[in-house]
């Protein structure tokens, strides 16, 4: 298989080895993913969303058969959500809208066979991503690991926000005025997502959070004066 982006493209020259001639193809299998010449992802989509329409008869016999939801649900994610999900964190974010509303149409299908809600496919792809993206970050030995470093985004809006609870407070505002705007602001900011980075952020990274919110305590706490 060649990936060729090129404007103009070319007919390749062909590739021997040990004499033998390697045939060009416009998709192969590698590890049960489909993987398309363009790099889209509607191959590998089709043939595991016709996957899934399979195990749907036999959830349909289940159901015929009076077994509980209970049942019926532990079926449906050991084998259609499974389906489903396979290699989701690669190709669902480069799927095309059409791809994702065919594998929501499985997820729609079993939840009216089960008469259960069942979590959506993009529920299904942000819990896998997070997954992921924690097992990376606490994986020191990863070569990814690297990548996910903390961002001073979040300290420089923090910042931002504090100077606007410096001025709320210069007007007298009550005490829980202003403990509820540090709350929906500057600690809705600093804990963005901590579960995942928290964790691998280096002492200097820590100190610089904790000292934001050393700054907004004495805006937020109103101390009594005698």
């Amino acid at each position: 298989m060649v990936v060729d982006f090129r404007r103009t493209r070319r007919d390749h020259s062909p590739l021997h080895i040990d004499g033998s001639t390697v045939e060009i193809v416009k998709s192969t299998k590698f590890l049960g993913v489909h993987l398309a010449e363009d790099l889209t992802w509607s191959l590998n989509t089709s043939t595991i969303t016709k996957k899934a329409q399979q195990c749907l008869y036999f959830l349909r016999r289940l159901r015929k058969a009076h077994l509980p939801p209970p049942i019926l649900t532990t079926f449906y994610r050991g084998t259609i959500e499974s389906i489903l999900s396979s290699c989701i964190t690669a190709s669902f974010g480069n799927c095309t809208a059409s791809d994702r509303q065919s594998l929501q149409r499985e997820v729609r299908t079993a939840e009216k066979i089960i008469g259960v809600s069942l979590p959506t496919i993009t529920d299904i792809y942000t819990t896998r991503c997070i997954r992921k993206t924690t097992s990376i970050v606490d994986d020191h030995t990863h070569p990814s690991h690297t990548l996910f470093t903390l961002l001073p985004s979040g300290k420089r809006k923090a910042q931002q926000r504090i100077h606007f609870l410096r001025r709320l407070r210069r007007v007298n505002l009550p005490q829980q005025l202003l403990c509820n705007f540090y709350r929906s602001t500057v600690e809705s900011i600093l804990t963005s997502c901590i579960t995942v980075w928290y964790g691998s952020a280096t002492s200097v990274e820590r100190k610089a959070l904790q000292r934001v919110v050393k700054t907004a305590l004495p805006y937020r706490i109103s101390k009594t004066r005698k």
